[in-house]
């Protein structure tokens, strides 16, 4: 963990981006994560002309939905440019939910935080991002396509070790 936190303090709980450990805890998350997705069978062809920087965007993009710096809006142009990356891809549930799974097995492997509260946020993120990355990528989806990256918090129950 970054820093204990208790509900009884009275300052705000840190980002989910310093818990999970800042910018180079989610750069090793998302190395790990496509080294699960070369190995499979599902989501490998989805992913095969991926540029070898792919992680590393990846890893922006979650630091900055996680409350981190806003360096993938800075680099790639923020929601507008991953809009554009999932339009007419038409993912399937079932490439969706592998996405999700593979993320959770990598965030073990590389030992992100394993409290409650963060990895219901975390997943929450995911869930919630994926099901709008799935609706997009459709055939004759017409999303919105100028919007701010979002930003991803603790939701209802703060961080809180005892």
């Amino acid at each position: 963990m970054v820093t204990e936190y208790t509900s009884n303090e009275t300052a705000a709980p840190p980002s989910l981006f310093a818990w999970a450990g800042g910018l180079d805890a989610l750069t090793t998350l998302c190395e790990a994560f496509y080294r699960l997705v070369r190995a499979d069978d599902l989501l490998a062809p989805v992913f095969a002309g991926m540029s070898p920087d792919h992680p590393r965007y990846v890893a922006l993009w979650l630091a900055e939905v996680f409350g981190g710096p806003a360096g993938y809006t800075a680099e790639r142009g923020g929601y507008p440019h991953m809009l554009r990356m999932h339009l007419g891809k038409a993912i399937t549930e079932p490439q969706r939910r592998r996405w999700v799974n593979l993320m959770q097995d990598a965030a073990d492997e590389v030992g992100l935080p394993a409290d409650p509260e963060f990895r219901a946020a975390f997943v929450g993120y995911l869930e919630w991002g994926t099901r709008l990355a799935r609706e997009n990528s459709q055939p004759g989806a017409d999303p919105v396509r100028r919007a701010p990256v979002p930003r991803w918090g603790w939701g209802v129950a703060p961080p809180y070790q005892g």
